[in-house]
């Protein structure tokens, strides 16, 4: 079948150099969830897997892991606190939606939390949905899948940013994986850049 286009597009402003295959476990990912993931979503983790974009954004994995210094995030954490928040900003009020069809997929500093709303039973129709912690509104829908959100976000293609916190610049986006983050933190090197780092202190909270 060959590459999600809108993952080959992301390659291209965000070079898939310190990616790695997730190699996740899909039948026990869906199982856990109780819903087939996009296409894009399963081609961004065999290519760039689970990490960060910018020091600023993580895509989260589907699956739980253990990492050698800490534990990478997942989608659970962040998919309890957007349906936490969207009882506690009035419900369908707030996203006409039921909140049990939030699944979140990323994070970012701002801190917003980036989902998809999984009411269609084909994962290819998901929306993005963002929820903001300085946007408003709260919730806003986008009519694309993740790697087509993500690479309209860092191609810079959105008059107003959809996100509270600006992480990109015109250069082109760093993607460190999650394993790499973690040796470069242990090694007393920046997690973003892979430069010396002065300040680093393998011993501290992450």
């Amino acid at each position: 079948m060959g590459e999600h286009p809108h993952v080959t597009a992301l390659t291209r402003i965000m070079p898939p150099v310190n990616g790695a295959d997730e190699g996740v476990d899909w039948a026990a990912a869906e199982e856990r969830w109780g819903v087939p993931f996009p296409a894009d979503y399963r081609d961004f983790m065999a290519r760039y897997g689970g990490g960060s974009i910018n020091g600023e954004a993580v895509v989260l994995l589907p699956l739980p892991e253990q990492g050698p210094r800490w534990a990478p995030a997942d989608l659970a954490e962040e998919t309890a606190n957007v349906r936490h928040t969207w009882r506690a900003e009035g419900g369908r009020e707030a996203l006409d939606a039921d909140p049990g069809h939030l699944l979140a997929w990323g994070v970012t500093a701002g801190p917003d939390i980036l989902c998809w709303l999984t009411e269609d039973p084909d994962p290819e129709r998901w929306p993005v949905v963002v929820c903001g912690r300085h946007t408003s509104p709260t919730f806003a829908v986008h009519p694309y899948g993740m790697a087509e959100f993500l690479y309209r976000l860092l191609a810079d293609e959105y008059e107003d940013p959809p996100v509270s916190l600006v992480f990109w610049d015109g250069a082109p986006a760093r993607f460190v994986h999650w394993r790499e983050e973690q040796r470069r933190f242990l090694a007393g090197l920046d997690r973003v850049t892979g430069d010396p780092d002065p300040y680093a202190d393998p011993y501290a909270e992450p």
